[in-house]
């Protein structure tokens, strides 16, 4: 979060600034014989033991953390954006979603490996070809017949098929999670 690394550097100025006023006040003291000289150290090695260092420490803390959260929090857009590709367009290809994110392809697969892992992508995933589908556009992708002319369907968008024989467009929908049985049309029941 920027609140933690605004915070965390903070504390480093607070810090920084705390015992340069401890050891000006302390020298100034010196100047004025009002304390020793090795009392002045004492102080300023009080100064920094008791304050200084854990407020500084506190601070690094929360810069170096700040740092890891704000990547683990971009890698959770690029894993939601991915995921919305997915279901918005049915099928996406690892070098599109690598173009669209501004990453590499091999960091397409480790999103794509993540989201599996965390069960949040149910859909298929062709590693060969290099492909993503929704679950609705995996559950026809093995049957890949148009319901009107036989033709080979293709993936238009999220839920919806096109035949590219006869202009056919069949829409799936959200309870249509298997591959339809062999006497019921691809597009549902009528």
């Amino acid at each position: 979060m920027k609140s933690g690394r605004v915070i965390g550097f903070f504390l480093l100025g607070v810090a920084a600034l705390g015992w340069l006023l401890a050891a000006a006040f302390l020298g100034v003291q010196v100047m004025t014989r009002e304390v020793t000289l090795p009392g002045a150290f004492l102080g300023v090695f009080l100064v920094t033991l008791c304050f200084a260092v854990p407020v500084a420490g506190a601070g690094i803390f929360l810069v170096v953390r700040g740092k890891a959260e704000e990547q683990a929090f971009a890698r959770a857009r690029m894993e939601r954006e991915l995921l919305n590709m997915v279901l918005t367009q049915g099928k996406v290809s690892f070098s599109e979603a690598a173009i669209t994110l501004n990453v590499s392809r091999e960091e397409v697969e480790s999103l794509v490996r993540s989201l599996v892992g965390k069960q949040l992508f149910s859909g298929a995933v062709h590693w060969e070809k290099g492909l993503l589908y929704s679950r609705e556009a995996a559950a026809l992708y093995t049957e890949r017949r148009c319901p009107n002319c036989g033709g080979e369907l293709e993936i238009a968008g999220k839920g919806v098929l096109v035949c590219p024989w006869c202009g056919a467009e069949i829409f799936l929908h959200r309870e249509q999670s298997a591959t339809p049985g062999k006497d019921e049309p691809a597009g549902g029941s009528p």
